[in-house]
């Protein structure tokens, strides 16, 4: 195997095994606990070209999805697909759709990260919040209130530190990547 592929595989796994630590730095709200989670697939989505951003995700959701406790609330299908399995889902089209965004804004990074953030960010409450409604029979109202209101300062926060950090690491990946 060479060492570029190598380098791939450890990238993946170490981005993997960043969300799952994530997931146990929290802040226990119900239904949805405040978890570093989702800066960490912000920081895949950024750091990653789409193909390893988006295996990172699979990754993850495939280990959790086979019984590691690795999801906030366990791991498992049950727990996949309990009230914040819509979130761990979102993770996918977040990850995918930020990493796109980062590499079209390769010569403008910190715009780009930004973008990129909230794009992704976005999209894990686009599959987040309607797959929390329908396990907890909440309505709009509710479901906002629930699954999005608590969250937003800690958002906005994630979004800082991730495009402050990407102009940063990105080049350096990037630079990893690319050796032969």
């Amino acid at each position: 195997m060479e060492r570029k592929e190598i380098t791939k595989i450890v990238l993946v796994a170490l981005f993997a095994a960043l969300i799952a630590a994530g997931a146990f730095i929290k802040i226990p709200l119900v239904p949805v606990p405040v978890t570093l989670t989702t800066l960490f697939v912000l920081l895949a989505a950024l750091y990653l070209p789409p193909f390893m951003a988006l295996s990172s995700i699979v990754v993850y959701l495939f280990l959790g999805g086979i019984g590691l406790p690795i999801f906030t609330s366990g791991g498992g299908l049950a727990a996949m697909l309990g009230p914040t399995g819509g979130y761990l889902f979102g993770m996918i089209p977040a990850a995918l759709l930020g990493s796109l965004i980062m590499r079209l804004f390769e010569s403008k990074s910190r715009i780009g990260a930004v973008i990129s953030s909230i794009v992704s960010t976005v999209f894990i409450y686009l599959v987040g919040l309607p797959w929390l409604a329908l396990q907890m029979d909440l309505s709009a109202g509710a479901v906002l209130a629930a699954g999005f209101v608590p969250f937003i300062v800690g958002d906005v926060l994630k979004i800082i530190v991730a495009s402050i950090t990407a102009p940063v690491i990105r080049p350096r990946i990037k630079e990893l990547l690319e050796r032969e």
